[in-house]
């Protein structure tokens, strides 16, 4: 299972959102799960919740993505560099041929977009 976090999912792990816990550990404890943050998103989410880029990029189960050029590229597409880099890291790859899911509290704001979502909405 692959899973990026939004900003909004990120900022939710930081007050205890349980959904997103549940993620974070399993992730943390299960092989077969890996959880992205990308660094865009990361930025957006600590200008929500201060300090959550740092908790975040600390646990061990989370990956950092860092903005390349094909995602620089790809911030041209998306209102904002946090949107453009959760939909650039969720489109499929070698290592992820079915692509990954967003995780996100605002599943609304992705209405339109052709990305899968994991409705993490309490």
């Amino acid at each position: 299972m692959h899973i990026v976090l939004d900003e909004t999912a990120m900022a939710a792990a930081g007050q205890g959102n349980v959904l997103a816990s549940r993620l974070i550990h399993r992730a943390h404890a299960e092989a077969d799960w890996f959880l992205y943050a990308p660094a865009c998103a990361l930025v957006e989410a600590d200008r929500a919740r201060p300090g959550a880029a740092e908790h975040l990029a600390s646990l061990p189960g989370v990956t950092v993505l860092d903005l390349d050029l094909a995602a620089a590229l790809a911030l041209a597409q998306q209102k904002t560099w946090a949107a453009a880099h959760n939909q650039y890291a969720a489109q499929p790859t070698r290592d992820r041929p079915d692509g990954a899911i967003i995780a996100t509290t605002d599943p609304y704001r992705w209405t339109g977009e052709p990305v899968r979502l994991l409705d993490l909405t309490p």
